[in-house]
């Protein structure tokens, strides 16, 4: 990573992540002060973060993409997610004793990283009530992430790990939206692409669901509901 000059138009950058983006107005101009900022070009493919290292600052994409990836026991590669700006993340590991990151995070194209040291976070979410409490809404909405993540990883065959996904992306009762192209998707419920494209068409011919561009219809909801 190479340091870099931090412009104003990093500094709006960071005003628009959801942890500061509705702070007053004051306070936004007061970040530069109040936070230890550096920032720095990542390339692509570039190692941004490791996995057990030491998280000791808030991070924030400003730009590009991160690709989230975990070493299991075994020495395999799962992908987490992908990360796109703008967007803090590594957040729930910033503050506590065991502060070591989980994953890598690895720059899938050339991306700008913002970090801003624990101490100066620290001092400035206790002094601003509202944005302690954005920052704890923040973190818990990263756990529900990760533990939606290793649910699925749970379910031994690839239905159940699909129809889990499903569920967990429905925008109706009897709708789903994929979020991922199939390649993405074969990424992150840990499978060949190949064999989620049988398992789709499987699926389809059997009557419980069909697809639509990216809109998946539940046919049978309750005949799904029986692979989790």
């Amino acid at each position: 990573m190479t340091k870099i000059e931090l412009t104003a138009t990093y500094l709006q950058l960071l005003q628009q992540v959801s942890l500061f983006k509705d702070l007053d107005t004051n306070l936004k101009r007061q970040l530069p002060e109040r936070l230890e900022l550096s920032v720095y070009q990542c390339s692509k493919k570039e190692v941004v973060l490791k996995q057990d290292t030491c998280c000791n600052h808030l991070y924030v994409l400003l730009e590009g993409e991160l690709e989230v990836n975990i070493i299991d026991v075994a020495g395999n590669l799962v992908k987490v997610e992908d990360i796109h700006a703008t967007r803090a993340f590594a957040t729930p590991h910033l503050f506590g004793t065991n502060n070591i990151l989980p994953a890598t995070f690895t720059a899938s194209k050339d991306s700008v990283l913002l970090t801003a040291t624990r101490a100066s976070v620290f001092k400035l979410i206790s002094s601003v009530p509202d944005l302690l409490h954005r920052f704890l809404c923040i973190t818990g909405n990263c756990n529900k992430c990760t533990v939606t993540r290793l649910r699925i990883l749970s379910y031994k065959n690839l239905r159940s790990r699909f129809v889990y996904y499903l569920m967990e992306h429905k925008t109706s009762p009897d709708k789903a939206l994929l979020e991922h192209n199939q390649v993405q998707l074969a990424d992150y419920l840990g499978v060949t692409r190949p064999a989620l494209s049988k398992e789709i068409n499987r699926m389809i011919k059997e009557g419980l669901i069909s697809v639509d561009k990216k809109v998946v219809s539940l046919l049978v909801p309750s005949a799904l509901k029986e692979y989790l």
